[in-house]
């Protein structure tokens, strides 16, 4: 019995220290609240192709002989008190007034949670008007949403949103990727900045599965014209690794830690770290990208008439367990999609199954639907998307054939399809100018050959190559080989024509554009001024030099040029892409016989290359 009364009074003892631990830390942070003791520090976010220091993100820390020093346990404290709108508000006026005292340049990046995000306009307005008050423009500052909590009514959210930037000022995604609704809430605030969560950038040098989020983060913000920055960059590899991902902006300890008096120029050991690095396009070209279309990412899903009662609706639903969503057609035509979980969630609340069950299933309609076309190309689909109503991402599109309704798509799929697309032309690319290889070429060509679309296929060679090579080594050699590839990007229509490095020198381009001849001429009219810098200046006033050829002899070789032999695929025809492409190396021989840069258009049918038919 004694024992038992012991162990009793033990835990008695210990709930009451905890109690009383918690009374102390609430009239703590009460007092931090009334003194307002808190220290404000700022953390450079950098332009990481200029070096320049765009902006600030104000951080906050409690009394360093505190226990609330850390912020997370300062918040934390905060939210058991109630007074976490009233901390962040604190949080902004410190942060503003010490940014202006310090004379700090650029933006100034505050975070905020969503719930204070929805206070009410007027409390938006106060806030923003201190600011003012004080000397601090509105467009200098940037909210920066939280992913401190799950947020349900993003009708709120867009409206608060929209009255921030009534007042002038702009928004951020904070820790993009670590919690489930940020991807959602990007698609409905359309910030003007999105912060990739720094896990995502620790170790982005050796995980390929973080490179390739981190690209396809990058790509939807270049649609919905957000810009990122990368957070976390504690390291030379991980900083390479965002530079060659084409991230513009980065913050990180690598780059500058968080200070009182933060630093306003980076210093010159850090600013070698951002040295210039050639410039990496996507590696597939927008208009391989086009091969594939919604039919791709087609889920086939039940239909149903609008004036089906919703307890029907209801039982199919429960009889599939699997099945999230159904499409309503009127007269045969998709009019909406009704999503499971809402449906359900609806009719559980009291009496909304006795009231709505035996009525038409429309009213569980909530938004217009994007309907697309099946053959439209992923890439399209993915400028609907930015376009479109944002809710479209998460609510999945209909796909349509010849106006029938076939199935739906969801903006997971696409976004899943359109990166195992990126996965399959970097295993494909050519590493030195990062431009689609030999698979995905035939399968370009094979795609437009299958759909009958008229297009050119034009083959360039470099003349004189392989004496440069000998001559000025290697490394010129890839770089006159770079030179190349990115003067055929320049001219090309990027969001219809196609271009491929085969290997070596040699480059295939497929034109959809129709002024592929003139295209072909501005290559031509630029390419001895975009190579002009290769040469030693003798070589240059010479036209070329003297070096041995194959045979050990001494002969003159002049500068190199660039062949265009192009054949024209007007009409359907019975080849494979493996054919295309002899014709194409006939045409480019045909060029290479034309002294200097040099097009030469096969202009005899191909028909007449047909093979002989069986009578």
């Amino acid at each position: 019995m004694m024992a038992t009364l012991t162990g009793c009074k033990v835990v008695s003892s210990h709930s009451e220290t905890q109690h009383d631990e918690s009374v102390q830390m609430l009239a703590s942070f009460r007092k931090v609240l009334l003194d307002k003791a808190l220290t404000p520090l700022y953390q450079p976010i950098v332009n990481l192709q200029s070096g320049q220091i765009i902006g600030y993100e104000g951080l906050i820390r409690g009394p360093s002989d505190s226990p609330l020093h850390a912020p997370t346990k300062l918040f934390s404290v905060a939210r058991l008190d109630g007074k976490t709108i009233e901390l962040e508000r604190l949080c902004r006026r410190i942060h503003i007034d010490q940014f202006l005292a310090l004379g700090l340049a650029g933006k100034l990046f505050l975070n905020m949670s969503p719930d204070a995000l929805m206070m009410p306009a007027g409390d938006v307005g106060a806030s923003l008007m201190y600011s003012q008050i004080v000397g601090m423009p509105a467009e200098n500052i940037v909210i920066e949403l939280t992913e401190s909590e799950a947020t349900s009514n993003y009708s709120l959210l867009r409206q608060a949103a929209s009255d921030y930037r009534g007042f002038g000022l702009q928004i951020a995604i904070d820790d993009l990727g670590e919690g489930f609704s940020s991807l959602r809430r990007w698609s409905e605030l359309r910030p003007e900045y999105v912060k990739i969560d720094k896990y995502f950038v620790q170790g982005i040098d050796n995980d390929a599965v973080k490179r390739q989020f981190v690209r396809s983060i990058f790509e939807m913000a270049q649609q919905s014209r957000s810009e990122v920055i990368a957070e976390g960059i504690e390291t030379e590899a991980e900083l390479a690794a965002v530079l060659s991902l084409g991230i513009q902006y980065g913050q990180g300890y690598l780059l500058a830690r968080p200070a009182a008096a933060p630093m306003a120029v980076l210093p010159q050991a850090t600013l070698r770290l951002l040295a210039p690095a050639p410039s990496k396009r996507p590696l597939m070209n927008d208009a391989y990208k086009s091969v594939a279309t919604a039919r791709k990412i087609l889920r086939p899903v039940p239909a149903v008439a609008d004036t089906i009662l919703t307890n029907d609706v209801y039982d199919i639903f429960k009889k599939q367990p699997e099945l999230q969503v159904l499409a309503v057609l009127r007269e045969g035509l998709p009019v909406g999609l009704i999503h499971r979980l809402r449906m359900l969630d609806r009719l559980a609340r009291p009496y909304h199954r006795e009231l709505y069950g035996n009525k038409p299933c429309d009213q569980f309609i909530e938004n217009q639907p994007l309907i697309v076309d099946h053959q439209t190309s992923l890439q399209d689909l993915g400028y609907l998307f930015t376009e479109a109503n944002p809710h479209h991402l998460s609510d999945g599109f209909i796909i349509t054939e010849e106006g029938r309704f076939i199935g739906v798509g969801t903006g997971f799929d696409l976004i899943r399809e359109i990166t195992q697309m990126q996965i399959h032309a970097a295993r494909y690319a050519n590493p030195l100018t990062q431009l689609p290889g030999n698979v995905p070429i035939n399968e370009h060509i094979e795609a437009l050959l299958a759909r009958e679309e008229p297009f050119a296929v034009c083959y360039c060679d470099l003349d004189h190559f392989k004496a440069f090579n000998d001559l000025y080594s290697y490394r010129k050699g890839d770089e006159a080989i770079q030179i190349t590839a990115n003067l055929l990007r320049e001219h090309i229509d990027p969001n219809s024509d196609f271009v491929g490095h085969i290997g070596g020198d040699d480059f295939i381009v497929v034109f959809k554009s129709r002024n592929w001849r003139e295209r072909c001429q501005r290559i031509l009219d630029c390419y001895y001024a975009a190579m002009s810098h290769l040469y030693k200046p003798v070589h240059l006033a010479q036209g070329g030099y003297i070096a041995e050829n194959r045979q050990g002899i001494e002969v003159f070789h002049g500068l190199i040029s660039i062949s265009l032999g192009v054949v024209e695929v007007n009409m359907a025809l019975p080849y494979s892409s493996h054919h295309i492409a002899e014709f194409a190396a006939l045409a480019k021989s045909e060029a290479k016989k034309i002294s200097g840069n040099s097009l030469f258009v096969e202009r005899r049918s191909l028909l007449g290359a047909l093979p002989a038919q069986d009578g």
